[in-house]
């Protein structure tokens, strides 16, 4: 494809989180650095928000990676699951062994056991849960009583808790408001800025080996930023489209033109009009006037 016309060893914008093209955006270097402080600080739940592809889950897989010794991570990608299988999920992720018809209470107790055993040998737990706004109401409330799990110096379970907005929204329940109170940390992860579009493309093609910062010109950041809204993920999907137009006309710099055509064939952007795009009926309206005036002067 456009590899070897752009001088590039893979794929710059996929649309999979690979830490590889982790870029420290300053809303996420912000998240990150919370997330650390709070593990570190023994808090019980913390909460990161965001719009549908502002990066979340580049985060939540960068924090996995990021968390050693003594730190032992449990992840659950979809938590949509009944109480007895969000613990049955902890366990399997925690290596702890248990039959079919093993019940909640005592799952609950060999989750504990575990706890207690891994607290003694100073390592900390820390249960990393991602699109947490699809967690059933019932299953929060089994999530919070996992956090009763304490001694009398520190938590035994730490919850990390990755969501779309919605989740905020889920949480003002009534019935839930003990889950809430105990949320200690939360943080909203921001879109991206112009100069965030403009670094965050440098960045990408650099991991991808390529060194020219011109390829995708100023029109074309100015045009990124206006179709997407600075959300990574349609940032992604509009740059590779346009990587992909600009190879198919044999050209080597990304402008205008280029993401306009990959916004128009994007569902999420198609709907968007950029100012630029009318400068062609702007120019025959002012001909059309400065006509219909010298017409009526000399006419």
């Amino acid at each position: 494809m456009y590899l070897n016309h752009f001088g590039l060893t893979e794929f710059p914008f996929g649309l999979t989180p690979d830490t590889q093209f982790y870029f420290e955006l300053p809303s996420h270097r912000e998240a990150l650095n919370v997330l650390l402080i709070a593990l570190h600080n023994g808090e019980g739940f913390i909460k990161i928000t965001g719009d549908v592809g502002t990066g979340k889950t580049m985060l939540c897989r960068k924090l996995l990676n990021e968390l050693q010794t003594p730190f032992i991570t449990a992840y659950i990608p979809n938590p949509h699951l009944t109480a007895a299988g969000l613990y049955k999920a902890i366990a399997d992720e925690l290596g702890i062994t248990y039959s079919r018809n093993t019940s909640e209470s005592i799952l609950l107790q060999q989750i504990n056991t575990l706890l207690l055993n891994t607290a003694a040998n100073q390592q900390k737990i820390v249960l990393i849960i991602d699109e947490a706004q699809a967690i059933p109401i019932g299953t929060l409330e089994a999530l919070r009583l996992l956090t009763n799990l304490e001694t009398e110096k520190q938590k035994l379970l730490q919850i990390v808790l990755f969501g779309q907005p919605e989740l905020d929204l889920l949480l003002q329940q009534k019935s839930i408001r003990q889950l809430r109170q105990r949320i200690t940390f939360s943080y909203t992860l921001k879109k991206l800025t112009k100069q965030d579009i403009k670094n965050y493309i440098k960045h990408r093609l650099t991991i991808a080996n390529n060194l020219n910062p011109t390829i995708f010109t100023k029109t074309a950041i100015n045009a990124l930023h206006f179709y997407t809204s600075g959300t990574p993920r349609l940032i992604n999907i509009l740059t590779h489209k346009a990587l992909l137009s600009a190879y198919g006309s044999g050209i080597h710099k990304i402008g205008f033109k280029q993401i306009q055509l990959a916004a128009k064939d994007t569902e999420d952007t198609c709907m968007r009009r950029h100012p630029l795009e009318y400068r062609s009926q702007l120019l025959f309206i002012l001909l059309l006037s400065l006509c219909i005036l010298v017409w009526g002067k000399y006419g």
